[in-house]
């Protein structure tokens, strides 16, 4: 079992989500009213773009650190809120149909995941309509729309970027309040990561979007298909992205398992002091890379134990000498260089057995936050282990922090008191 309780259990979470939720419930039954009173203009080419959106909520992926995106289904949505023209008709629907359509078809894409028991996050679906809905309302409740006829090509190109750039940014920012929510995490450095993702995939879906709107002037239905092709290409790699890394996750999490199999470390071990580590990681506001260099250092963090010709007593290094915890850390770090790839994991490994505050005249490379995260992580699951006394987990708390003049990070000690303590208080 999880040492911490899912993030969909935590407060904060619930309470961006039903704001979220709330926002788009009444936004979209509003906009059913108001299409509903000014009639449905373009009827075909609605439902074209509509059933363009459903299949890209059916194909939708999960990536890297569990976001939830659907670049068919954003493209095309982006691509109806921006369409000036369609096959030479002035496309004159307001924001309000563009948004009751692309509700309905998200609603009727995730039907199927529903049904196959993978229901999509409720929220991850309303920021995606949320973003395309303020999209249409830039382009479509302004005069934009009515000037789009005047613009030259490249100017009104110019436009819709813009009007994209902002609809992604939107939804950058209400994926960064959802995401801090539930992971703890400081506002500022989860939009710091939100922001990167959209260069990733963001830059695709929203340039697909605005060509789509572009090119639908000449090519009409057809427009949907062609771009169709380099969405799926592009939502493939990812996936296959996602794929390979969580494969590689899963390997790195049975390789550290080596030291519990041989008896070096107790059951469980690497698995919590992982968990404990990514928690305080998040809440001291690493970024995404730097969190998924400190779960594979914290996973590998005790393979140097196998150097030893004698395992240490239930596998506590906070036990052992400065020179051991040294040589086991070395050691460990030696072993990761070996794969090639994995360089910065090794540093943190290698670095782990450090103490937070160096000696005078040491003038060497500070220790990485990663490593003093690990090494305090690690020295409060060797004194707690899978115990769950309160007494026990305060003690462990109050020993770390008589270490804190030379021995341990008082921040990291901090925010680990801070994640047991939430920890604590959820499993009430």
């Amino acid at each position: 079992m999880s040492l911490l309780r899912p993030a969909s259990a935590t407060g904060e979470r619930v309470s961006g989500s039903a704001i979220v939720l709330t926002l788009t419930g009444l936004l979209v039954s509003l906009s059913t009213v108001v299409a509903a009173r000014q009639g449905i203009h373009m009827p075909w080419t609605l439902t074209a773009f509509g059933a363009f959106v459903c299949l890209g909520e059916i194909m939708r992926v999960t990536l890297p650190g569990g976001r939830d995106v659907a670049p068919i289904s954003t493209s095309g949505g982006l691509g109806l809120a921006l369409l000036a023209n369609f096959a030479g008709q002035p496309a004159r629907f307001g924001a309000a149909a563009v948004i009751m359509v692309v509700a309905f078809a998200m609603v009727v894409g995730a039907l199927p995941h529903v049904a196959a028991g993978r229901a999509p996050a409720l929220d991850a679906m309303a920021r995606r309509l949320l973003s395309i809905a303020a999209a249409a309302a830039l382009f479509r409740m302004t005069p934009l729309l009515a000037l789009s006829e005047q613009l030259r090509r490249w100017q009104l190109a110019i436009v819709l970027v813009l009007i994209a750039v902002v609809a992604l940014v939107i939804d950058a920012v209400l994926a960064a309040v959802l995401r801090a929510g539930r992971d703890f995490a400081p506002f500022w450095a989860v939009l710091r990561d939100e922001l990167v993702a959209i260069g990733m995939i963001g830059t695709a879906v929203g340039a697909t979007g605005v060509l789509i709107a572009l090119a639908s002037v000449f090519l009409g239905y057809w427009a949907l298909p062609i771009f169709l092709v380099p969405l799926l290409l592009t939502q493939f790699a990812f996936r296959r992205f996602a794929s390979i890394r969580a494969t590689y996750l899963q390997t790195i999490r049975s390789l550290a398992r080596v030291t519990e199999v041989g008896g070096y470390t107790e059951t469980g071990h690497a698995r919590r002091v992982s968990e404990l580590a990514v928690a305080v990681g998040k809440d001291l506001g690493l970024s995404e890379a730097a969190l998924l260099e400190l779960e594979y250092a914290a996973l590998m963090h005790d393979i140097g134990q196998l150097s030893l010709a004698e395992p240490i007593p239930g596998g506590a290094t906070v036990m052992a000498t400065l020179d051991d915890q040294r040589r086991i850390a070395g050691y460990g770090g030696a072993v990761i260089r070996q794969t090639g790839v994995l360089d910065g994991v090794a540093a943190i490994v290698e670095r782990q057995a450090d103490p937070y505050r160096r000696p005078i005249g040491d003038t060497g490379p500070q220790v990485p936050l990663a490593a003093r995260i690990i090494r305090a992580v690690n020295g409060y699951d060797d004194l707690v282990g899978e115990s769950t006394e309160a007494s026990r987990r305060i003690e462990a708390i109050e020993r770390l922090r008589l270490g804190m003049a030379y021995e341990y990070d008082p921040r990291v000690v901090d925010s680990l008191a801070r994640v047991i303590e939430r920890v604590n208080r959820l499993s009430l």
